[in-house]
């Protein structure tokens, strides 16, 4: 997936400044794409040249001038044909990794720290990822939204993220432990 995707996916929500976006981009789409704010606004530019979205400019009283962007019809026919086409296989690359790899050659001192800090970084962002759940759910079970509800890729998107995140705080803990544990059993040598 290009960024492009991700931006246009994200626009089709309304209307949206780079500002927004940005905003949009931190609170919802960043459970499954991250992107810098330089970025987010270097793929507007291009999606515009493109003729994948459009802005027009806002006039304000007292604040500088913004541009707002939509996406046309260009760009929701590049989404159906990006839906089309075969997903590519995902994949882990993270340096934490490296360092837990190399962690029965390394000092782990500083590998548990970090795991530790990923897990509460993980725990953070599952809390936030409920409350956005229930914000969208409403006073509907979730049962229920997920027949009904209005706006559902959003929803299961984020149940995704919360997955995720779930899945990486449970296994920094537990490989945090695992290395706890291994320098008590050296130390007791």
């Amino acid at each position: 997936m290009a960024l492009k995707h991700a931006v246009l996916a994200a626009l089709l929500d309304g209307e949206y400044s780079g500002y927004q976006l940005a905003k949009a981009f931190d609170v919802g789409v960043a459970n499954f794409w991250h992107a810098l704010p330089q970025q987010l606004y270097a793929e507007l530019a291009k999606l515009e040249q493109d003729g994948l979205v459009e802005g027009r400019q806002v006039v304000q009283e007292s604040r500088p001038n913004k541009r707002l962007f939509r996406v046309t019809d260009a760009g929701r026919a590049e989404l159906e044909r990006f839906a089309d086409a075969p997903p590519k296989p995902s994949f882990i690359r993270d340096d934490l990794l490296v360092k837990v790899q190399s962690a029965d050659r390394i000092g782990t001192g500083p590998v548990i720290e970090q795991l530790e800090e990923r897990a509460a970084a993980a725990t953070a962002k599952i809390e936030l990822l409920g409350a956005m759940l229930r914000t969208m759910r409403g006073t509907a079970d979730e049962a229920e939204y997920l027949l009904r509800g209005e706006r559902i890729g959003a929803y299961l998107t984020c149940l995704r993220g919360l997955a995720f995140e779930q899945g990486h705080r449970d296994w920094c803990l537990r490989i945090a432990a695992v290395l706890k544990e291994r320098q008590r059993a050296r130390a007791e040598r």
